[in-house]
């Protein structure tokens, strides 16, 4: 696993959150969603709308509250 992807899900458990793991590794579904999203790298979070490649606390942070706000 990807330090990227740990971090991620490490910041979600934090956050209280649950998510669905996809290891596109070994899920032919999970990794031509990836591909159909336009993306070829992990991690891709996805919350609502919004695709955030890669960790990056303060765009899911920004996408949670918008999830939650709308």
């Amino acid at each position: 696993m990807c330090g990227a992807c740990e971090m991620v899900k490490a910041f979600l458990t934090l956050r209280k959150v649950s998510f669905i793991e996809k290891n596109v590794s070994i899920d032919l579904e999970g990794r031509a969603e990836l591909i159909e999203m336009g993306h070829n790298a992990t991690p891709v979070t996805v919350i609502g709308d919004r695709h955030i490649s890669g960790f990056n606390a303060n765009q899911i942070d920004g996408a949670l509250k918008d999830l939650i706000d709308s």
